[in-house]
């Protein structure tokens, strides 16, 4: 089954084309068959097209909406220049696509309907900045690939429904669960599933037998404690913004600072909201990039103090929770990170793994600077009690996974 994977934004659509089926999910074999992402749609947009085995495409194109944006990545899949192996839109089996919150509605992936889609419109208050935009990618995609192809919804909250109620009621009068569901919900729960999945699969240890620590680091960074295949704590919250220091969000703070903040700068609730969002965590510490590469490159070249700062305490965040979920977890098998920065600097997990060796956690310097660029596998030293993995995410390929077991009614699982 070929399944077109959409990630929609505000002004952005991330795309794959996934072709998979139950005896390709069971060997691991499912094909990737081309991917790529549309920016800056509205206007003059910035596309970046790769089909496997072909060199990637890189150009701008005017854009107005998500469905023209939708309508051209269909179209260029068709297209010769494309290569890949489809020539029309009735090759497209399924969409699936990435949701942010499904509330506590939602517990797994479940294929959209009218009656799902009202129940999604009614969850844009839990997340306003959000789920329009994947509301209006379902429907963009459904007027594209017609109303006939499936479509089904795969939720970043869904896989931390497991939560325990000491994971996920906050401590402010219990009423205001009651009435508006407040409370942590959890996010990047598609990278956090994948990833337990994929060590399983290489260490051949089964669910029952696994007990895990995640940390998804990247622009979003967030991590999860994961025992038999549940999740059973993370730090992202009621929103994105609780937890880790990310490239623009602020991670914990005291909640009392937004009130100083405001009256002191004259920030209404919105400014705050922004500020605390967009102008946060590694770029407002340096005052120059979200980009850890460009704070690493900083700090090595010139010194700066800020960039070295910023990289400290998103470091040492980091390991804040790690020994925090280790002590909630009574330990674990194994701390695994991943990421657009987990996977590709060794420089950040050798800092966060720095001064752990007593919790067990050692690293082999040698087979830590080799994991670089997707690569993936073991970085503990021969001392360490956890295994310590760098394993790339892949949230496109489970997303294309679910989509395939909620069209055919096969278990979900992962």
């Amino acid at each position: 089954m070929k399944i077109l994977v959409l990630n929609v934004g505000s002004s952005s659509v991330k795309f794959q084309l996934v072709e998979t089926d139950e005896a390709s999910i069971a060997a691991a074999t499912d094909r990737r068959l081309a991917r790529g992402q549309i920016e800056r749609i509205g206007g003059e947009a910035i596309l970046t097209l790769s089909a496997a085995g072909h060199e990637d495409v890189r150009r701008a194109h005017p854009l107005r909406d998500h469905t023209a944006a939708i309508e051209y990545i269909v179209g260029w899949l068709m297209s010769d220049e494309s290569g890949v192996p489809i020539t029309s839109v009735g090759e497209i089996e399924a969409v699936g696509h990435r949701v942010v919150h499904g509330g506590e509605r939602f517990s797994q992936s479940v294929r959209v309907d009218e009656k799902v889609r009202r129940q999604l419109e009614e969850l844009i208050d839990l997340a306003p900045l959000h789920n329009p935009h994947n509301l209006r990618g379902i429907a963009a995609a459904r007027s594209v690939v017609g109303p006939g192809v499936p479509q089904v919804a795969v939720f970043d909250t869904a896989f931390h429904h497991s939560l325990p109620e000491t994971a996920y009621v906050y401590a402010i009068p219990y009423q205001l669960y009651r009435r508006y569901r407040v409370r942590r919900y959890g996010f990047h729960g598609t990278s956090h599933r994948y990833i337990a999945y994929r060590y399983r699969q290489l260490t051949g240890r089964t669910r029952e037998g696994t007990k895990i620590l995640t940390l998804h680091l990247g622009n979003g960074a967030s991590a999860c404690a994961i025992v038999e295949g549940k999740s059973v704590d993370t730090s992202m919250g009621f929103t994105p913004l609780e937890g880790l220091v990310m490239g623009t969000r602020s991670g914990d703070l005291d909640p009392a600072i937004i009130d100083f903040v405001s009256s002191k700068e004259g920030l209404n609730l919105n400014e705050i909201d922004s500020l605390l969002n967009k102008q946060s965590g590694l770029l407002g510490i340096s005052g120059l990039t979200p980009d850890m590469r460009e704070l690493l490159a900083e700090e090595a070249e010139n010194g700066d103090r800020r960039a070295r700062l910023a990289i400290d305490i998103f470091c040492y965040r980091a390991r804040k929770y790690i020994g925090a979920y280790l002590a909630a977890m009574n330990g674990a098998d194994a701390l695994i990170l991943s990421g657009g920065i987990g996977e590709n600097s060794p420089e950040v997990r050798r800092r966060i793994c720095a001064g752990l060796e007593w919790m067990g956690i050692e690293l082999d310097d040698a087979k830590n600077k080799a994991i670089v660029g997707g690569g993936e596998g073991r970085i503990d030293g021969a001392k360490s009690r956890v295994e310590v993995w760098v394993i790339p995410t892949d949230e496109e390929l489970l997303i294309a996974r679910d989509t395939w077991r909620v069209v055919t009614g096969a278990e979900l699982q992962g």
